[in-house]
């Protein structure tokens, strides 16, 4: 990990933390949770509204954002690896935009998600929790080649990405993030 760190500081760009602790504010521990019976969207929709009226709009509709244990087992299609393809990924493929790689293929559950770390950020009921992407704070930060696929790891959820959607900023960006509907089946 401290050649990616070093890569990063290289470009005059990173995170100021040490890796681990890095790690540790973005990742979601290993846990064992039970999850109800539900239906999630293929494709995650672009928000209509305002961040803050997105589950009263989905409630509307009988439908509603997912827990964050819900969009992670969704996203990983219950695979045990960091990326919902796998451990690796293709260093010399961009996370965003065009192009080939893992990440624009469905997952196991036929799920188009994870697939952009700029346009694939999804809100779900924890406003602190944010999946998919992280609009592009890795890349543009030059965090190096691993940390910038990172946001689209199953169990990454950036924090500061959460602050950005549900902050004064995020007025103006909504449109930029994306809300995957559920409905309950039990």
């Amino acid at each position: 990990m401290s050649c990616y760190r070093e890569e990063s500081l290289a470009g005059g760009f990173g995170f100021e933390t040490d890796p681990r602790a890095h790690l540790a504010r973005v990742m979601t521990p290993r846990r064992k949770v039970t999850l109800p019976a539900v239906l999630m969207a293929v494709e995650p929709r672009k928000l209509p509204e305002l961040p803050s009226l997105v589950t009263a709009l989905f409630a509307g509709q009988g439908l509603r954002l997912p827990r964050p244990d819900e969009w992670e087992h969704a996203c990983g299609a219950g695979a045990g690896t960091l990326f919902r393809w796998g451990d690796g990924y293709p260093a010399d493929v961009s996370p965003y935009g065009g192009g080939t790689g893992p990440h624009l293929l469905p997952n196991a559950f036929g799920l188009h998600i994870a697939f952009d770390v700029y346009d694939s950020a999804e809100m779900t009921s924890d406003p602190g929790s944010v999946y998919g992407g992280d609009g592009g704070e890795a890349v543009c930060g030059g965090y190096g080649t691993l940390l910038e696929w990172l946001p689209l790891a199953t169990a990454n959820r950036n924090p500061h990405t959460a602050d950005f959607l549900h902050g004064p900023q995020g007025e103006d960006m909504f449109e930029d993030f994306s809300a995957r509907p559920v409905i309950d089946l039990d």
